[in-house]
């Protein structure tokens, strides 16, 4: 049977391997005096040298001679060089095993290490346990097992025991991960789990599948969908706080895996790992959902807009030749008043004359229409789709949680007071309703000295659109619309962080920094100051004067502007 491979050959290279560039040979195998002095002790060529390389190797990559894969030709060759001693007397020491078995002892009774054994094992693999819990890659989880023989100064076993102690480890890893994301669960959740991967007559599918395939397209029916599937997940009622036991990108393995099985390959999982995917995917599933409910919102509130204003332009654009029209009249009339005024005859028997009276009373409802529709607000347009809002906004201001800096958010009122006017099927707005939009909406909504409750809800959950973009309202559970300060570091994590970019460790003590060195700043201007020291600034009856800067572009900069300009108009490029 072929033996599991953990780490590529590349790899396997970079650990247990010796280095061909220069730097890193000088950097691993540069010898100490008392190397020297150790080596010297040998007698002959050959047993110097041989020392040298298990010397050498012990260092790096902290594995005896023996249990080396590759060639050590590269290793021998540089020693060689170093101490100046042919190379091939190495082949001469290899033959000797007694020899390399006794030099070893000397070198790991100098360097106070001993050789691994058997009931090192459990070590390692804990080991390995440790280093995978944030990672399924082979290379960091073998790394992990050997930084932690080299810190209990212990020889490196042979590549392939290391490799099975790192499987093992990650195996091990997996299930500790599997079973902290269930901890906490109850039998009643764990059956739910399950049945996401049984057959659902009514959905024709399993529940898992279902939840997967939520619609994408913006529709206002698609929205009841996505939230009957925001409903179904969180009756199963599993906890966010359960993602944060467990490393970031062990989460995320689990949730890939949950993306790229079908529930076939999930059923022949093990029970808890098949139920920590579950889960892991059922956690980001709430987070998905709400952000694409939230999204697909956006789309449908900013279409209704958008087509207002399309609408406009259309009925501008079909009013084209009326315009055109009227402001032929419009000019004839004005001239017909100049005329009057030069004349000085009665000006409304000249527009009379000329224009005609009764042509322009017969255009006035005509003029008066073009300028409603220049004037008109978007927000009118897109209330006369109220019916396509009240098809989702009712179920989707229910189905989330919204949340602001603020308690008493102007906004968080607004939305509460859509809640309850749905719930008790009341059409009339109260009075006192609050209005967190802007000024000429406001006008709007009130124009009639009543209320508008199409006008209010529509400006409602555009502020609202606005609001969630900026971050100003957040939803909880949400990725894309969540609190801001929650894309900050924890503040657990922030003393680490800051002692290792060399920075305070809280905005109090950065700040005093800061105004201690501004101060200090300023009181030595202030001295250089007063010394008349500073070139271009001095203090005259109490005002502080500076010597204006002179242009000191070179000639040749000025060229070279004059000459891009040029080319600029020569294409045609205008500022």
């Amino acid at each position: 049977m072929a033996r599991r491979q953990l780490l590529t050959e590349e790899e396997r290279g970079l650990l247990f391997g010796i280095p061909k560039d220069r730097d890193a040979l000088i950097r691993h195998y540069s010898f100490t005096r008392s190397d020297k002095e150790l080596l010297a002790l040998r007698r002959g060529n050959a047993n110097r040298l041989g020392l040298a390389v298990q010397l050498a190797l012990l260092r790096h990559p902290g594995m005896a001679l023996a249990h080396m894969e590759e060639p050590v030709d590269a290793l021998v060759a540089w020693l060689s060089e170093r101490l100046e001693i042919p190379a091939a007397a190495f082949a001469r020491y290899a033959t000797r095993t007694q020899t390399l078995t006794d030099h070893a002892r000397i070198l790991a009774a100098a360097l106070g290490l001993r050789p691994a054994t058997a009931t090192d094992l459990p070590f390692m693999i804990e080991a390995a346990a440790q280093a995978a819990w944030s990672t399924d890659r082979g290379q960091p989880i073998a790394a992990g097992i050997i930084s932690t023989l080299h810190g209990e100064k212990v020889i490196l076993p042979a590549p392939a025991v290391i490799e099975r102690a790192a499987i093992a480890g990650r195996a091990r890893a997996r299930k500790r991960a599997a079973a902290t994301l269930l901890a906490g669960l109850s039998e009643a959740q764990l059956a739910e789990l399950d049945k996401l991967l049984v057959i659902d007559r009514a959905l024709r599918a399993t529940p898992f599948a279902w939840l997967r395939n939520a619609p994408r397209s913006p529709k206002a029916d698609h929205v009841s969908e996505l939230i009957e599937r925001l409903r179904f997940v969180r009756e199963i009622g599993l906890s966010a706080e359960a993602a944060a036991r467990i490393h970031e990108n062990r989460f995320q393995q689990f949730i890939r895996e949950g993306r790229i099985s079908d529930a076939h390959q999930l059923g022949r999982y093990a029970v808890h790992r098949r139920r920590a995917i579950l889960a892991a995917n059922v956690i980001d599933l709430e987070a998905r959902l709400t952000d694409a409910l939230l999204d697909m919102a956006d789309k449908l509130i900013g279409s209704l807009f958008a087509r207002a204003r399309k609408a406009k332009e259309r009925r501008y654009v079909a009013g084209t030749r009326d315009v055109g029209r009227l402001m032929r009249m419009f000019y004839g009339t004005i001239e017909a008043l100049e005329a009057a005024q030069n004349t000085q005859r009665d000006g409304f028997a000249v527009v009379d004359e000329r224009v005609g009276w009764a042509k322009l009373q017969r255009v006035r409802g005509d003029v008066r229409t073009l300028a409603d529709l220049a004037e008109e607000d978007p927000l009118l347009g897109a209330a006369d789709r109220y019916r396509t809002l009240r098809k989702f906004a009712p179920d989707l201001l229910e189905a989330l949680e919204f949340k602001a800096t603020r308690s008493h958010d102007p906004m968080l009122s607004a939305i509460k007071l859509l809640q309850d006017l749905n719930r008790s099927g009341k059409r009339d707005m109260p009075a006192d309703a609050p209005m967190p939009f802007r000024e000429d909406w406001k006008r709007l909504v009130s124009e009639e000295g009543q209320r508008s409750r199409r006008l209010y809800e529509t400006a409602v959950l555009a502020t609202l659109r606005d609001k969630l973009r900026s971050g100003d309202v957040w939803v909880e559970r949400s990725v894309n619309y969540r609190r801001f300060d929650s894309y900050l570091l924890p503040q657990d994590e922030v003393p680490a962080v800051a002692a290792k970019l060399g920075l305070p460790a809280t905005a109090d003590e950065w700040l005093a920094r800061r105004g201690a060195e501004l101060d200090q700043r300023l009181r030595r201007f202030a001295r250089l100051l007063r010394r008349g020291e500073l070139e271009g600034v001095e203090l005259r009856d109490g005002r502080l004067h500076v010597t204006p800067v002179k242009a000191a572009t070179p000639p040749e900069a000025e060229a070279l502007a004059d000459r891009i300009d040029a080319l600029l108009l020569f294409f045609g490029v205008q500022f």
